[in-house]
Order: structure tokens, then sequence, then C-alpha cells
């Protein structure tokens, strides 16, 4: 079965369906195809005329806070630290995912896309600047003058349009969006027990196939 997320390091729901999808496919025996993504970018696309600021919207002010509290529930549950909303929010990260998808071949997304994540929402720095990808860089052992020079080929610009592109075409509207088999989309943090259970129906309908 194949299992894709789309993702962007500037949604701390994002962050949290990273890190909850990966122990979810390892216990599938899956592994996750990424799709980085900037989430302004699909958001803008699909809401034409809406500004992209998604803890700005007009809802009653109970239910703000309900939302945040929900975050850190998550957060608490999933055992990882989210200030929110960062200095400087939202933050520009076209610059950290042309370099998740940079990454990704040889083997560096995760560990890098992880780094962000926590730069970000648990240390508050700027995402967008050099100085802090450089640091993310050598962190997890990334050359980093290397990484900023291939951002700026025309072919990571591509690459990560491209992705854009392809999450609106596959129906998303936001991150984390989740596609079981290629085309069944789950969209959210919570949807990702809908994904379980769906993967349990799969697992038991080839159990079955096999054993007869």
């Amino acid at each position: 079965m194949k299992l894709e997320m789309f993702f962007d390091c500037s949604s701390p729901w994002s962050y949290l369906g990273f890190e909850r999808i990966m122990p979810l496919a390892e216990s599938f025996g899956l592994t996750v195809e990424w799709h980085p993504v900037l989430v302004g970018g699909i958001f803008n696309a699909v809401n034409p005329g809406v500004e992209f600021n998604l803890f700005k919207e007009k809802f009653p002010p109970r239910k703000v806070d309900y939302h945040a509290k929900v975050m850190q529930d998550w957060a608490d549950i999933t055992g990882i630290k989210i200030n929110f909303p960062p200095a400087g929010h939202p933050i520009n990260s076209v610059k950290a995912m042309r370099a998740c998808l940079v990454l990704q071949p040889i083997g560096h997304l995760i560990p890098f896309a992880r780094a962000c994540y926590q730069a970000y929402f648990r240390d508050e720095l700027p995402l967008s600047e050099n100085s802090v990808l450089l640091d993310i860089c050598r962190e997890v052992g990334v050359d980093g003058d290397w990484l900023l020079g291939q951002i700026t080929q025309q072919d990571a610009k591509d690459a990560l349009r491209a992705k854009v592109d392809e999450a609106i075409a596959r129906g998303a509207f936001g991150v984390p969006t989740t596609f079981l088999g290629g085309t069944d989309m789950y969209f959210g943090v919570d949807s990702l027990q809908l994904v379980s259970a769906r993967l349990e129906q799969w697992q038991a309908t080839e159990a079955v196939g096999s054993s007869g």
C-alpha cells in the first residue's frame, strides 16, 4: 500500500502529522513517501481572494482557545514541543522546503525536516534565514554551503512548484495531507486515526487473500 504525506515545515499541524505518521507507517511495514510543499501556495490557489493566515480566521474566541488547546494536547501526546505562534509567524519556508526536496534523494530529508520543525516551533528561530539553515545543516551532517547553493538553482525552484501543483491537482487544500493508494485522501492530524483503520482493513484483506 502506498502511503504519502504532503507537508510544510512552517505549519504546526504539519509538524504533528510528520511525527505521528512515521510510527504508524512502521507498524504496518510501510515507508512514507514525502512531498514537501508550500502550504500558502496551496491555500492561495484553492481559496483565491482569501487571506492566508489560518490563525486570524474569524472564529469565536472560545473556538480559538479550544483550537490552541487541542494543538498542545496533540503535541503532549506526540512528545514534541510547539510554541505557537512562534516569533515572526507565519514565516516564508520556501528555502527549507526546497532544501527538503534536494536532500530527499540522498536520504537526509527526515532529519533535516525534523530539525527545521524544532528550530521554528521549539526554539522560535527564523526558518527563512540562511544562518538558521546553516546551523541546521551542521546539526544533521549536511554541507550547508552546498545546500544553500542548490536551493537557488532553477531545478529546485521548479521541483517545489511542481509539488505544490501536484498537491492542488490531487485535491489538497492544506497540510498535512495524506494519501493511501494514490487517491484516498485524508487531511489533518485527527484523520491519521482513519488512515490507521483503513490500513488495518487492508492488512486483514491481504491476510485473507494470502491464506486463500
